[in-house]
């Protein structure tokens, strides 16, 4: 119990600011189980309050639960049951009007404890009250305390006053309910008696109520009668209002009668007008077309016409959509019969005006026939309606006329343009003012393999280009050079520019007519460009030289493909299935005449896929675009590849100097080119691969002519084409090749550098030899200033070797050093003056380095060489300046 105490103290009453006095194990009347606890506690803070609390614990755990709590003044009666017993029940009532009972099993020192001591006069122990009584009362269970209903404040006030009358009401409770009875008697028979004075007026009042009932026997011997006269008024109304539910119900069957005759009338009767123009209305001129269009509109909407239950049983409604479906028939198919002859008509005409373009690069308008044809647009609307069949054989028809049109007129197209291209006429004859390309081309070839090793006019053809750029994309790179005095290498160019120009004006004949058709196509055959309608199935697919073209055999009208949008260029595609090849052949000859064409057409044709396919993506433009851009791209890489392949095959001269490497100025050539047709182009990117692979190509190969070169020195080589290099990479500014830029100056400045120090050695051999047997001797361990004591490099040596190099000895030296250089030199280049530059500074380090040994070495000796650096610096500037 100790443990226990301690734990509810820490666990429940220090939280509160309470002090534990005592405790007890209690349980509730008529259970044995003791699960509770009854505790006696004190405040902390004043003023000082005793305080009884109920404390519970837990079925699932060992933690308790504070539950109730009562102040000990309010602790009315403790009512022990045995006065024998130490450990006796008892049951408590507290003073809230909440009779609260337990069972206690409870020693003596809790009822003894300071707490109860302190407040006996708070305390009256009584056993005036029986047990079951008080049990039965208090009930001393938590459904007790559930059905108390506390009193108002003037229920209290009644009890007080009644309670204040009788001085031992609280005292002697069964004297007080005793005189409470007595009084309840009293009153009852007050009230009796007030009940049997009241005998007379219930006489009267009874007497009242018979006369009532009289009364109201009357009024429904009155009632019945009034009821048999109203029941032959009532068969009569029957009968009155039967008749009029007859007359009702033949009135609106009138009306609805007249509503569906009316509704017949008003959408399945077609004006005589109309029935005449479909009959008989012109086709040909405008106002007929449009009194036929109304006449197909209002028939349509006759056939449309959604009709009520029952309508199609009428044997008149059968008559009048036979009638219309008879109308239907004839005027699709005399509206058929007319534009199939307007289209083979339209290309007779077309074909007498072709002759006119026959020299000329442009192709034929014909914005004159589609604009007499989309007159009957809505009439092709009407038919795609009404009759996809017919519809689909004008489709049909229309592809096949216009198909073989389009073919005679771009065939004749592209032949002028190949003329323009090649300069010869259909009979093979040249234009006077074109040069034949493949002299030029031969020029080429020659001065690659040919023998003098220097370059022909062609190979630095672009050396003298005036370049001229257009910030309008369509018209870049058509310009490329100046025309005037032109040489040989400038043709060339020349015939590249008139290509490009001709390429070009080819792309803007053929856009602007494929949208100008497809345009045409989506208005008169009724098929939406931009929206797409999918979820249908096609019935049946039929084929037409390759154009797949849906055909449906409903009788409710005909079902689309999944997209209009298909449609439109499956027709283009039909009608327009030479552009492809042509444009094709026009790149294979433009790549045949000069494979740098190649980056002309991959421009211009990567600008046009790119601006069709901004207005559509997908359409045939776009897509016939796309496949010849794959094919110009290839013409490019093909380009690529033979250039590196050239540069692989190259062969050089064994008799004379090398100088700069072919394929080395062809890169050259090639940037310069490049750069100027792709200039702010879309392909930057492919140009920007194809110099990667050049560049490359073009290193290896000058290493692998520097390492077979007999004539000339390898560094020369190497030193010679990497300076021409970097002085291209410098000059166009190709931003992806900075790093080949910054190799290519490195390997110039390190062959320059090897070839000064190799070529050095000869005007000084001995002395050179001399003094690397010093510095062999000092390497060896020897002391510098021991060398002297060789024999070989004593003193004397050394004067007798530095007296075979006097000054006059030195320059000759120097002048046959120049004339060795200037011989293995290329004169396009000009580095002669920066290697002998070069020289003179390697000559001058030497002299100092040959100076340092004679200190070091043979010290307070006096020796010096013959010449100074002034000596040598004047030799260098006679040299250069005499030659």
């Amino acid at each position: 119990m100790t443990a226990i105490k301690h734990a509810l103290q820490r666990d429940i009453f220090t939280p509160n600011d309470e002090r534990l006095l005592s405790i007890v194990n209690v349980c509730k009347a008529g259970k044995k189980k003791r699960n509770c606890f009854l505790c006696a506690t004190v405040t902390t803070e004043r003023p000082v309050q005793v305080n009884v609390v109920k404390v519970k614990k837990s079925d699932k755990g060992d933690f308790y639960k504070r539950q109730t709590a009562w102040a000990l003044r309010d602790l009315a009666v403790v009512d022990a049951k045995d006065a024998v017993k130490v450990c006796a029940p008892f049951f408590c009532l507290f003073n809230d009007l909440l009779r609260t009972s337990f069972w206690f099993q409870v020693r003596v020192n809790f009822l003894d404890t300071g707490c109860f001591k302190a407040c006996t006069h708070n305390v009256l122990l009584t056993k005036s009250v029986p047990s079951g009584e008080n049990q039965s009362v208090t009930g001393g269970d938590e459904e007790a305390v559930d059905e108390y209903q506390e009193l108002n404040a003037r229920e209290e006030q009644d009890i007080e006053i009644m309670m204040e009358g009788c001085e031992y009401a609280i005292s002697n409770a069964e004297a007080f309910a005793e005189k409470l009875s007595r009084e309840l008697q009293v009153l009852d028979g007050a009230n009796i008696q007030s009940i049997m004075a009241s005998e007379k007026q219930v006489n009267i009042l009874m007497k009242l109520l018979d006369e009532a009932l009289k009364e109201v026997d009357q009024i429904e011997l009155k009632l019945s009668s009034y009821e048999e006269m109203l029941q032959s008024v009532k068969e009569q109304m029957d009968q009155i209002s039967e008749s009029n539910h007859l007359i009702h119900l033949s009135n609106t069957n009138n009306v609805k009668l007249l509503s569906e005759i009316e509704f017949l009338v008003n959408h399945m009767d077609l004006a005589k007008g109309h029935i005449k123009a479909l009959q008989e209305g012109d086709l040909t001129s405008s106002r007929g077309i449009e009194a036929c269009t109304n006449a197909a509109d209002a028939l349509l909407q006759c056939m449309n016409v959604a009709l009520r239950p029952g309508h199609d049983m009428l044997h008149a409604v059968k008559q009048q959509q036979q009638r219309f479906s008879d109308l239907r028939e004839q005027f699709a198919r005399r509206l058929a019969s007319h534009l199939n002859s307007v289209f083979v008509q339209q290309g007779h005409d077309q074909s007498s005006t072709l002759a006119q373009h026959s020299v000329e690069l442009t192709l034929p308008n014909h914005h004159p026939f589609h604009r007499d044809l989309l007159r009957y647009a809505k009439l092709m609307e009407w038919l795609k309606n009404t009759d996809y069949g017919k519809y689909e054989g004008l489709t049909k028809n229309y592809m096949d006329y216009l198909s073989r049109l389009y073919e005679r007129e771009i065939k004749d197209f592209f032949e002028v343009a190949k003329i323009k291209m090649t300069g010869t006429t259909r009979e093979g004859k040249k234009f006077a003012t074109l040069p034949r390309k493949e002299s030029a081309v031969k020029q080429e070839t020659e001065s690659l393999h040919g023998s003098s090793g220097k370059l022909t006019g062609s190979t630095s053809s672009l050396n003298k280009l005036s370049v001229q750029s257009s910030g309008n994309r369509r018209s870049q790179s058509s310009s490329l050079l100046d025309m005037g005095n032109m040489s040989a290498s400038d043709l060339d160019v020349a015939d590249r520019t008139k290509f490009d120009k001709i390429f070009e004006q080819v792309l803007s004949e053929l856009e602007p007519l494929c949208l100008a058709e497809q345009d045409f196509i989506s208005k008169f055959f009724k098929l939406q460009q931009h929206q797409s309608t999918s979820g249908t199935t096609m019935n049946e697919v039929e084929e037409m030289d390759g154009v797949a073209l849906s055909r449906s055999y409903t009788s409710g009208g005909p079902q689309t493909i999944s997209s209009e949008k298909d449609m439109i260029r499956q027709m283009m595609t039909k009608i327009f299935r030479c552009i492809e090849p042509e444009l094709n052949n026009l790149i294979a000859l433009g790549d045949k005449i000069d494979s740098f064409n190649s980056l002309y057409m991959l421009v211009k044709m990567s600008h046009h896929v790119w601006t069709a396919q901004n207005v559509d993506p997908a359409s045939f433009l776009s897509t016939t675009l796309g496949n010849v851009l794959v094919t110009v791209k290839r013409n490019f890489d093909k380009c690529i590849s033979n250039q590196m392949k050239q540069m692989d095959e190259v062969k050089i001269s064994k008799k004379s100097k090398v100088g700069i490497l072919p394929f080395v100025a062809e890169f050259e050539e090639f940037a310069a080119l490049a750069e100027s047709i792709f200039k702010n182009a879309e392909r930057r990117g492919d140009l920007d691969k194809a110099y990667t692979k050049l560049i490359r190509a073009v290193f290896v190969s000058v290493e692998k002519v520097a390492n077979e070169s007999q004539k000339t020195p390898r560094d020369v080589v190497m030193m010679e084409n990497f300076h021409h290099i970097f002085a291209t990479l410098s000059r166009l500014k190709i931003s992806c090749l900075e790093a080949e830029k910054k190799e290519a100056k490195q390997k110039y400045t390190d062959h320059l550098q090897s070839y000064v120090i190799y070529s050095l050695g000869q005007p000084l051999e001995k002395l050179n030899h001399f003094f690397e047997g010093v510095e062999a001797r000092v390497a060896q361990g020897i002391r510098e200033e021991e060398v002297s004591y060789q024999l070989a490099f004593n003193k004397q040596e050394l004067r007798k070797v530095i007296k075979e190099y006097p000054g006059k000895e030195v320059k000759k030296g120097l002048d046959n050093l120049y004339k060795k250089v200037d011989k293995h030199l290329c004169e396009e280049e000009n580095l002669l003056q920066v290697v002998w530059h070069s020289m003179q500074d390697e000559f001058i380090r030497q002299y100092k380095h040959f100076e340092g040994l004679i200190a070091r070495c043979y010290p307070g000796s006096g020796i010096t060489m013959e010449f100074t650096i002034q000596d040598i610096l004047d030799y260098c500037s006679s040299i250069a300046q005499s030659h």
